[in-house]
């Protein structure tokens, strides 16, 4: 069986605010597809050149970030008539984008954050009154937290506007939901147990991903089984409504009364030894070498 997938690429690296991560994702999951029997070989292509991807018979997404996750890639890929790993590049490029994805969400009446799009002209009283205060600012086009701040006073969000509108034009203000993070993946159009993120930090950073150790993942995560079942399906229909497919998580919170808010889709999640997705299948017995098998098993030509 292992034999038939051919020669597999594992993209990785990049030149992305995330490419640190995607080296280690990658580098994780060539070695599981070694293990395998996969011939598997690591595909930087910020140093390599991108048409040899040609000589692949499949490929692994394992980029983060822009170039990765945007959709760019996932063109690229179809019209060399590469099979890939994950969303197409439409579903990919509206899921990089949380402005696009809120809106798509708002536009079918799944249940997300209240939002604004913010530039250099509008007020700190504008968007108070909008959407309440403390509030979060994002670029809408980051991944791994990246450019993500809790703002809590006007001056506050002077100075991160500013350096937020730097890492991307492109920036939305979101409602602060007074609760618990959650996060559930999708393997192969099923969900995988929802995992429950507790943070040392205020909220779940880039530093409480990949640097610290103190962040808490529990799995079973505590949620009301016949509740977690219904959020599970509704986190799978975020995920569809998107055109995502192949694999992904969707994040999402539920307040203090118990409504639950989805924050956005990731269609290319880590896959290091401090990512959740594997964390996820570990609750149901499929270790890492099977969970990378079971995604490379979805790629094809998009």
């Amino acid at each position: 069986m292992t034999n038939s997938f051919g020669k597999v690429a594992v993209l990785m690296g990049g030149d992305s605010n995330e490419r640190a991560v995607s080296l280690l994702s990658g580098d994780a999951v060539v070695h599981a597809l070694k293990r395998l029997g996969i011939q598997a070989e690591a595909f930087d292509p910020s140093e390599r050149d991108i048409e040899e991807i040609k000589n692949y018979s499949r490929v692994f997404i394992a980029l983060h970030g822009r170039g990765g996750e945007d959709g760019s890639i996932q063109a690229f890929l179809k019209s060399k008539k590469v099979a890939y790993t994950g969303s197409d590049a439409l579903s990919s490029s509206i899921g990089m984008d949380k402005l696009k994805t809120k809106l798509l969400w708002r536009s079918l009446n799944i249940s997300t954050p209240d939002f604004l799009q913010v530039t250099e002209k509008t007020s700190y009283v504008d968007i108070v009154n909008s959407i309440g205060s403390p509030f979060f600012i994002k670029p809408a086009n980051e991944g791994s937290s990246i450019g993500i701040d809790k703002i809590k006073n006007e001056q506050q969000y002077k100075d991160v506007f500013l350096k937020t509108s730097k890492i991307d034009s492109n920036v939305i203000v979101e409602k602060f939901v007074d609760g618990d993070e959650y996060t559930v993946a999708i393997v192969n159009d099923k969900t995988l147990p929802v995992i429950k993120i507790k943070p040392s930090n205020e909220f779940y950073d880039y530093e409480a991903k990949y640097i610290k150790d103190d962040t808490q993942y529990i799995c079973p995560s505590g949620i009301e089984k016949d509740k977690e079942v219904l959020i599970a399906q509704e986190a799978l229909e975020a995920f569809r409504v998107l055109g995502c497919s192949s694999w992904g998580r969707v994040d999402f919170m539920i307040n203090q009364q118990g409504q639950h808010y989805f924050i956005e889709v990731n269609t290319s999640p880590g896959m290091t030894s401090h990512s959740l997705v594997p964390m996820a299948a570990k609750e149901i017995g499929i270790n890492f070498d099977q969970l990378v098998l079971e995604i490379l098993k979805t790629a094809d030509v998009k």
